[in-house]
């Protein structure tokens, strides 16, 4: 008997379809990194010494900070530990890249690999020392220094576009193969789980 494939199936895609992903999620790294370091090295030519500049008519600030902490100063009092997650997360998401076939999800990961390797830069190279370097963050909302809501830099918004793009990707049923769980398969699926798990 000739083997078919359901209808609500998504064939996979073609081998060329992983290099193209990988490039993409490398690609967007790279480009979060690039802006990254830029904006810090314009915070600190231009910010050094002088107060916050209000831009949006109060809806930004540029605020120089430098955070020994982890993405919007949290954890202050253990920095070192922190350029050792961002090298898990990078390994983590290197493994995964071994079965990447979706762009949705090689921009995902990019924009948390760019977040990432943006203040394990900072970690690793500014002051006080490698491992103990501090953040340069410059982006406040609504205040001046992060009185509403905690000062970040275009690393952190990365990290965090990425993570919540990737939940989105996630609950919508697309994998990382390029393939995708139909919405109807789900909902049976789930179906299925609660009426199993009725049953005496």
């Amino acid at each position: 008997m000739t083997a078919t494939t359901p209808a609500d199936e998504t064939p996979a895609p073609p081998k060329r379809a992983r290099a193209a992903a990988v490039w993409t999620l490398v690609g967007v790294a790279a480009l979060i990194i690039l802006i990254d370091q830029l904006t810090k090295h314009f915070a600190l030519e231009e910010l050094t010494g002088r107060g916050p500049v209000r831009i949006l008519g109060g809806l930004v600030y540029l605020s120089l900070i430098r955070n020994s902490g982890a993405a919007f100063s949290m954890g202050s009092d253990y920095t070192w530990v922190f350029p050792l997650v961002s090298l898990a997360v990078l390994s983590w998401i290197t493994w995964m890249a071994l079965k990447l076939r979706s762009l949705p999800w090689a921009i995902a990961l990019g924009l948390v690999a760019g977040g990432a390797l943006g203040n394990v830069t900072d970690r690793l190279f500014r002051a006080p020392g490698p491992f103990l370097g501090h953040v340069i963050d410059m982006i406040s909302l609504f205040a001046p220094y992060g009185e509403k809501f905690a000062v970040f830099n275009i690393a952190d918004s990365a990290l965090t576009c990425g993570v919540v793009l990737a939940i989105i990707l996630e609950f919508s049923g697309r994998q990382r193969d390029g393939s995708r769980i139909p919405f109807r398969k789900q909902v049976k699926a789930k179906a299925g789980d609660d009426t199993g798990s009725g049953d005496k």
